[in-house]
């Protein structure tokens, strides 16, 4: 149930970057790939969210690779639409470690099959936000409103009928079981990545809120009327991000000693303060208020394939809910990736080659 944001913060370095160390220095990055990538938005006017709240024009941007096929019926048959998590914007999974697994030739999703889509979410990305000018005047929205909005983005706008599969990552896995229930025949494949098919509580509920709060006690936040960032507030609910998308195994193999892990995470920490807005993401985390899939699991229908892994802080490996969820639905298995001083925590839900094999066997079975 994270993030772009969060994957910033998680992940340390590529592979192949050693640990610093007085006798070292950072080796270059790789050079990033160049996906022939585009942008387009959309505009629902009208739109009335689940709280009675309206908005007049509610914006949603979205990246597409690859072009729609369409059948002997005229029908769009190979669209794709991955969902990102909070914080996030669509343009996340044009990352190496995941487009650069699945997108190429020959690979799970390659873009001459498939039309990829990928949305950002109400109140992230280019979407329409709280920061565009409303702040806490924005509608308060749920995870029931953004489905509802991808909703109206693909069968409405893009003409599509059906879709070759539904995936997301943290906060898109959990929007990817909401699809299930709520549009049980609009995907012919659903594969959610690091999500609990329950209600947000515990200690998963207890950090989202520690966040919250801690913007919110910063007398610099002025009930969302800030005129320059709450520092304080911020740095609370970064840190908080921080811990929350953290890989124990994987970052004591990259910072073993107290110098290293201390430089690392208050670089990390300091350049997503320097990234978040505070409404945006007070909105964000908030927005899984009302998430709970857990009385209609049922109702998925379509083949799924769920993947969490060990070592996630937010999805803790000892939770039942995966047996339990998949013995009621009609065509899912669940996987948990073991943990390894390579796997990233929550984070490995954007590592593609740790599942790049349950997504084309999902792919193949489901033709």
């Amino acid at each position: 149930m994270l993030t772009a944001l969060l994957l910033l913060l998680a992940q340390a370095a590529s592979p192949q970057t050693p640990p610093l160390t007085a006798a070292t220095s950072p080796a270059p990055p790789a050079p990033p790939s160049t996906w022939p990538a585009r942008d387009a938005q959309v505009t629902l006017r009208d739109f009335r969210f689940r709280s009675g709240e309206t908005l007049p024009e509610l914006r949603i941007n979205y990246t597409t690779l690859g072009r729609p096929h369409r059948n002997a019926r005229g029908e769009i048959d190979n669209a794709v639409m991955v969902l990102h998590g909070t914080g996030g914007t669509g343009r996340q999974f044009l990352n190496p470690s995941f487009a650069d697994e699945l997108y190429g030739p020959g690979q799970p999703l390659d873009i001459d099959r498939y039309w990829i889509i990928l949305p950002d979410g109400i109140g992230h990305g280019k979407s329409s936000k709280p920061s565009d000018g409303l702040r806490m005047r924005f509608p308060h929205y749920d995870y029931a409103d953004m489905v509802e909005a991808q909703y109206r983005l693909l069968h409405d706008r893009l003409g599509i009928r059906r879709m070759r599969l539904i995936m997301g990552t943290s906060m898109g896995c959990m929007h990817g079981l909401m699809w299930g229930e709520e549009h049980p025949d609009f995907a012919r494949a659903l594969m959610p990545l690091a999500c609990e098919p329950v209600e947000i509580a515990g200690l998963n509920r207890m950090w989202r809120q520690l966040a919250i709060d801690g913007i919110r006690a910063d007398p610099a936040w002025s009930n969302g009327d800030y005129a320059t960032p709450p520092v304080q507030g911020l740095r609370t609910a970064a840190s908080l991000l921080f811990v929350a998308g953290a890989a124990p195994l994987y970052f004591q193999a990259l910072y073993p000693t107290r110098a290293t892990a201390e430089a690392f995470m208050r670089e990390r920490v300091a350049a997503s303060i320097a990234a978040i807005d505070a409404n945006d993401l007070i909105y964000q985390i908030d927005a899984s208020r009302t998430y709970d899939p857990w009385p209609r699991l049922e109702a998925i229908t379509a083949p799924t394939v769920w993947i969490n892994s060990a070592d996630d802080f937010i999805n803790p490996r000892n939770l039942d809910f995966p047996r339990a969820a998949v013995a009621r639905m009609k065509d899912a298995r669940f996987r948990l990736i073991p943990e390894s001083d390579d796997t990233r925590g929550h984070g490995t839900h954007t590592a593609a080659r740790f599942w790049k094999q349950d997504l084309a066997a999902l792919l193949d079975r489901t033709r």
